[in-house]
């Protein structure tokens, strides 16, 4: 296959033809100018002279017929020398501007290569910089300095997406990492209290007893993990059902599910459940309000409140939940919404998995919907959630 001529080299030739082109079309006018000068002049000496009809002039007081003839040969003679003269000088304007032309080209062709150059200089550091760039070295950047043009707004644009990628990738290593080290914590455990319980000669009914719970108890934990794990990369594939669906059905289901879990600490719950119908997946719509209530209750403080209210805003289902606990600083909010990103430390079985509201803010994405989070000066968090309502319940 062959190869097909640099974008350097074609620009060279667009910009030296079309400049060769003007030069053409100039010297053509100019041509066309001289010629019409040269034989179209009204002041023509030749024509000024020559007898515009015969003239009859007695023979006794005008010129005789040698005289007359004498003077028509010099007229001729006049004239052909006018004609030469003509034809050489175009010619020889013919000869000047065919050189003229040719070095203009070549001058053509000299300047467009430079300005090309210079013109490409720019995507030749962006090329440059995109071939440095790998998995490892996103850190590199264009940095293209120069007036504010489509060249450099190209290597700005590309810039911000190195820096997206770059954010991106770290995420997906802490991610990673993160998952890992959730995922080792119970497997530690089980194959600790496996490794102590076999290493004890007479161990009793009520020592294994107590080692298969715990192992129950780490096992139901990784299997959280997990669930969640699937549930966040559900909603961010995308791929999703569009099914009528109602918040509060699912605001109803969460507080069932936890009711237990709120007795035992002592939580007062409290709820304003008006329908809030959307339409999407529901099982994720489920799990979204399972967590806010689960996250709700895991974070709070002996003998506090949770308060979980749904309702239906300007075209949106909105479904919010509040509790009381200890504060938190506005700046650390967004972190909430990171995976297994905790504001306290904290390994023990009954915490959460650190996805709670990551998987929240990823199943709301993934319905077209908005979540916000804001502390509550005395203590806890308010979260909201607002998802397209379902279009056929509108008019109702």
């Amino acid at each position: 296959m062959r190869a097909r001529p640099s974008i350097r080299l074609r620009l060279t030739l667009v910009y030296a033809a079309v400049l060769v082109g003007t030069c053409a079309t100039l010297l053509t006018l100019n041509y066309a100018l001289l010629y019409r000068s040269l034989y179209a002049d009204p002041r023509d000496p030749v024509k000024a002279q020559q007898p515009a009809a015969p003239v009859s002039v007695p023979v006794a007081d005008g010129p005789t017929a040698a005289d007359v003839a004498e003077k028509l040969s010099a007229l001729a003679q006049k004239r052909t020398e006018m004609a030469r003269m003509r034809r050489e000088t175009l010619l020889d304007t013919v000869g000047t501007s065919a050189v003229g032309l040719a070095l203009a080209a070549v001058a053509a062709l000299a300047v467009s290569w430079a300005v090309a150059g210079r013109m490409l200089r720019p995507l030749r550091t962006l090329t440059a910089t995109t071939q440095r760039i790998s998995q490892d070295r996103l850190y590199e950047r264009v940095a293209l300095a120069g007036p504010r043009d489509e060249l450099k707004e190209l290597a700005d644009t590309f810039d911000e997406m190195v820096t997206r990628l770059e954010a991106a990738f770290n995420s997906q290593r802490r991610f990673v990492a993160d998952a890992a080290h959730e995922l080792r914590t119970p497997l530690a455990i089980v194959r600790t209290g496996v490794e102590v319980q076999l290493a004890k000669r007479n161990a009793t009914p009520a020592q294994w007893e107590e080692m298969a719970r715990r192992a129950l108890i780490a096992t139901a934990r990784a299997e959280r993990l997990l669930d969640g794990l699937l549930a966040l990369a559900r909603s961010d594939s995308g791929a999703i059902v569009a099914e009528p669906h109602d918040l509060a059905v699912a605001a109803a289901g969460a507080l069932s599910d936890a009711d237990g879990e709120a007795e035992r600490a002592g939580l007062t719950v409290t709820t304003d459940l008006r329908p809030a119908p959307v339409s999407g997946d529901p099982a994720l719509l489920d799990r979204l309000v399972s967590n806010l209530v689960d996250n709700a209750i895991q974070h709070n403080r002996p003998g506090g409140w949770v308060e979980v209210t749904t309702g239906r805003g300007d075209r949106t289902a909105v479904v919010t939940v509040r509790n009381s606990g200890g504060g938190i600083p506005a700046a650390e909010v967004d972190r909430l919404f990171e995976p297994f990103q905790r504001l306290r430390s904290g390994r023990a079985a009954g915490i959460r998995s650190g996805l709670g509201l990551a998987i929240v803010r990823s199943i709301v994405h993934a319905h077209g919907g908005a979540v916000a989070a804001a502390p509550d000066p005395a203590g806890g968090l308010a979260v909201t959630v607002t998802v397209p309502a379902h279009l056929s319940s509108e008019g109702r």
